[in-house]
């Protein structure tokens, strides 16, 4: 293991190099203990093929494990939903119960649940491993359902393409809809994954799959972790959603969340044997104090069984090619990382790290890439924690890539606290390219956090109100003019200076309207704020149209041109101005973020030859006042023994210039 890569690369490390070496070491010994030396980690995580219920050639078996038990019984319509002895599980070891039925016992469709009896009392329980769970519309009540149609899914698109730089278009479906309601699997594939392809990105961020009791949640208050989330529809019509995005040649990754969960009883998984510590801490160490929810125990083989299979399950039966792993913050921590502020590199090595949570990340990384070495894993962690995205065999934990959780709070300063005018570029041009040496980063101006009821996305910040009235293109305002430039200045910024990837939620990059709020008592249960008005991008007469040409063009701008394989090189930037100038690859940025300067004959010092404006914000087809002629060719001129362009740099604007060869 070439542990001291991760120390080479940043010698601040050199005196962690024990805990660094530790927590490897820590989680390989684990790995051992796993699967006892003779086998990989993909090999021995079945517990999905193992437990809960399978149908067999001649008759029914179902398994769950829970070691506090007396007694668990099937309850179904078979026996009216009372407990009977013939549908008593069987104690087999190791806290594992397991009972054969009749073939006849089940049919598809069929709902069923558990009911656990220990020493002190009982509860009903739907099943931990169960691979769908639907709630009845009457009664509110969610049961376990039987899940084995007549016909298999048959894939139609045979998909191995690792995105060396993804281009992520994170997405929620049950709010894809226009209407004012749960949309489904089936409607994001005909109706959005098209929009998907035809706006350039490469893979899809898929939330809010694995089932969760409350919709309100964002999908991150996990009940049932094997389970598709009903509300959006089956299984099979996921399955048909991953495939045809493969054939678009789209990856498709997760969000999962093994951060925390519920702790609904009945619903989830807490105190599901009768203690509150079979999967969890127990004590108040197992209660996330910001989340409300259960705080997993990762010290634990079952525990870590649970998750590990969790991770290979839906890449193998859906075909993911990866996860977006939500909360690793959370984890990494005793204290949740909440409070801290992580300034020094002390606060990664002081004692409050969960070397149990850090060695299943490692294990989870490692058994995701051993089973599916194309599939991506990013982690959503906002500390910092050095080696998050270095590879395991460096010192690292092993993901991908790491979320660049502080640009988005960068531009949400900016926006809200700092005037225009006085925005310093130098400083902009270091927080959007600053990154490890030896980490990958997809970066974003804002994903879905920022949409949330309370916050308002970057368009609205800029618009406000005016959005209600001034976006159609006859209308004139100079706060929506405004608001336009900039809403195209910041994704161009944040993507030429992305460091290997980035990231947009479902509408933002037509600046879509308003914030996010899902149905809850506060809004009279309403659907309003949870869709999709996908009719503003398709409306010609309106300014959201141009907005998703811009963003369209840009993503296809940086796949054609390659940009990622070159590091960002600063050339200008002039605070006083607020010109910024820098080049990465092949091309050249330009930014004027002055608010009322614009600038004729701007020198820009370039290598000598002939140079051609190849995107253009300030042009009319995107929303733009057609100020510059992008159609001339620019030739340098000699000054002083240097080679200038000269430009006219209008007030927020920018541009994208390449050497020009005819």
């Amino acid at each position: 293991m070439e542990t001291l890569c991760i120390i080479k690369n940043d010698s601040y490390l050199e005196p962690y190099k024990d805990s660094i070496i530790h927590r490897v070491q820590r989680a390989f010994q684990k790995e051992k203990e796993l699967t006892g030396g003779h086998a990989k980690l993909h090999e021995v995580m079945n517990g999905y093929l193992y437990y809960g219920l399978h149908k067999t050639e001649r008759s029914w078996i179902f398994r769950e494990w829970a070691p506090n038990a007396g007694n668990i019984y099937l309850l179904g319509d078979f026996c009216n939903w009372k407990p009977h002895t013939n549908y008593r599980l069987l104690p087999i070891g190791n806290g594992n119960w397991e009972i054969e039925l009749p073939m006849n016992t089940f049919a598809h469709c069929d709902q069923y649940k558990l009911l656990v009896c220990w020493d002190s009392g009982s509860g009903e329980r739907i099943p931990a491993w169960t691979r769908r769970v639907v709630q009845d519309e009457r009664t509110k009540i969610f049961n376990a359902q039987v899940w084995y149609p007549e016909e298999k899914y048959i894939w139609k698109n045979k998909y191995k393409n690792k995105h060396k730089n993804p281009l992520v278009y994170e997405a929620h479906v049950g709010m894809s809809s226009e209407e004012g309601r749960v949309a489904s699997y089936d409607e994001f594939r005909r109706n959005v994954l098209p929009r998907i392809a035809n706006a350039g990105y490469n893979t899809i961020q898929l939330m809010a799959v694995q089932e969760h009791p409350y919709y309100g949640s964002f999908g991150y208050h996990v009940s049932n972790f094997f389970a598709v989330c009903f509300r959006q529809g089956t299984p099979e019509e996921l399955k048909q959603l991953v495939d045809d995005a493969h054939g678009y040649g789209i990856s498709v990754i997760m969000d999962i969340v093994h951060s925390h969960s519920v702790k609904n009883e009945v619903e989830g998984i807490s105190r599901f044997d009768g203690t509150l510590y079979q999967y969890f801490h127990d004590g108040s160490r197992g209660n996330h104090p910001a989340w409300d929810s259960r705080c997993f125990n990762y010290e634990k083989d079952e525990v870590l069984h649970f998750l590990l299979s969790n991770c290979k399950y839906w890449l193998d039966e859906f075909h993911f090619d990866g996860y977006r792993f939500d909360g690793v913050t959370s984890m990494l921590y005793y204290d949740h990382g909440l409070g801290q502020n992580f300034l020094g590199y002390d606060q990664y090595f002081n004692g409050n790290q969960d070397e149990d949570a850090i060695a299943y990340l490692i294990l989870a990384n490692k058994l995701i890439h051993e089973f599916r070495p194309d599939a991506v894993t990013v982690a959503e962690e906002m500390s910092g924690m050095p080696g998050i995205a270095t590879p395991l065999e460096y010192g690292g934990i092993g993901f991908d890539f790491r979320l660049a959780m502080g640009v988005p709070d960068y531009w949400v300063k900016m926006i809200k606290e700092v005037k225009d005018e006085f925005w310093h570029v130098g400083d902009m041009f270091y927080r959007l390219s600053d990154k490890r040496r030896d980490e990958k980063v997809i970066s974003y101006a804002e994903c879905h956090d920022q949409a949330l009821v309370g916050d308002q996305t970057i368009i609205f910040r800029l618009i406000g109100s005016n959005m209600y009235s001034d976006m159609h293109k006859n209308h004139q305002n100079v706060y929506v003019d405004r608001g336009i430039a900039l809403h195209k200045m910041i994704r161009l910024v944040t993507l030429a200076c992305a460091g290997d990837g980035y990231l947009n939620f479902m509408g933002n990059e037509f600046g879509h309207p308003e914030w996010i709020d899902f149905p809850r008592e506060g809004n009279n249960w309403s659907f309003h704020y949870a869709r999709r008005q996908w009719h503003l991008l398709d409306d010609q007469d309106l300014r959201y149209q141009p907005l998703g040409d811009f963003d369209r063009d840009i993503i296809e701008l940086v796949k054609k041109e390659k940009i990622f394989g070159d590091t960002p090189e600063p050339l200008i930037r002039n605070n006083e101005d607020q010109i910024l100038l820098f080049r990465r690859g092949k091309l050249f940025f330009v930014f004027n973020f002055s608010p009322a300067r614009s600038y004729t004959d701007y020198g820009l010092e370039m290598r000598k030859g002939n140079y051609k404006i190849i995107l253009n914000s300030d042009s009319y087809k995107y929303n733009g006042h057609d100020r510059i002629d992008d159609l001339m060719i620019y030739s340098t001129i000699n000054i002083n023994k240097k080679n200038y362009l000269k430009f006219y740099l209008p007030s927020q604007s920018c541009f994208v210039v390449k050497r020009y060869e005819k």
